[in-house]
């Protein structure tokens, strides 16, 4: 069982929306994460949202023009992204056993982006299948974009993978470092409590 099925129980999906919602409602940007991946990639390329949770990412990069593609483990979370955007493409499934092919769909996603965590809230010891399956699904020359946080300022529950973990896993699954983020507005990293890390797949 993942840390987030610990933490939720799989039945946060409508308190989650209903939070960021209230965020939106202040005045508040809540689409930092959809910025700093169009920044990335063009309008047009094909996007996995990884742990996608109810699709505030994937519905607004979907918004501006980008093949979106969802998946996540949490029912109640999914069940809040199909109200909302019925038309995407949402599916239900553990990352560490995730297989594009299973699903019907191509494993040439020109980015694949997990938000929201999705590292140090998966089960323990499976970090690294996961990026494995995450960097399988790229194309060459694709990018894997993760935010997390590494201290228990930034985290639901006490800190698990550290930052040269990740970027070990990384290493392992092909893929290759770009850069290292302290937020989504791509300031630059100075060693904090959370970072937005891209790698990129290594080409044949």
């Amino acid at each position: 069982m993942s840390r987030w099925q610990d933490l939720t129980g799989g039945t946060s999906g409508a308190d989650y929306a209903a939070r960021f919602a209230a965020v939106a409602r202040s005045g508040k940007d809540v689409h930092g994460e959809a910025r700093f991946c169009a920044a990335l990639v063009p309008a047009g390329a094909r996007v996995l949202d990884a742990g996608c949770g109810t699709g505030r990412v994937m519905i607004r990069l979907a918004e501006l023009g980008y093949d979106c593609v969802g998946v996540d483990l949490d029912a109640s979370m999914l069940a809040v992204a199909r109200r909302q955007a019925p038309g995407l493409p949402w599916f239900q499934g553990d990352l560490t056993a995730f297989d594009a092919g299973l699903l019907g769909i191509a494993a040439d996603f020109d980015l694949v982006v997990a938000a929201g965590n999705i590292f140090p809230l998966l089960a323990p010891g499976t970090e690294a299948a996961v990026v494995e399956r995450l960097s399988t699904a790229l194309r060459p020359g694709g990018l894997l974009v993760a935010g997390f946080g590494l201290d228990e300022a930034h985290l639901p529950v006490p800190p698990g993978i550290t930052l040269p973990e990740y970027d070990d896993c990384c290493a392992a699954a092909g893929l290759t470092l770009v850069d290292h983020f302290a937020t989504w507005d791509a300031t630059p990293y100075d060693g904090g409590g959370y970072a937005v890390s891209v790698h990129r797949r290594r080409t044949p």
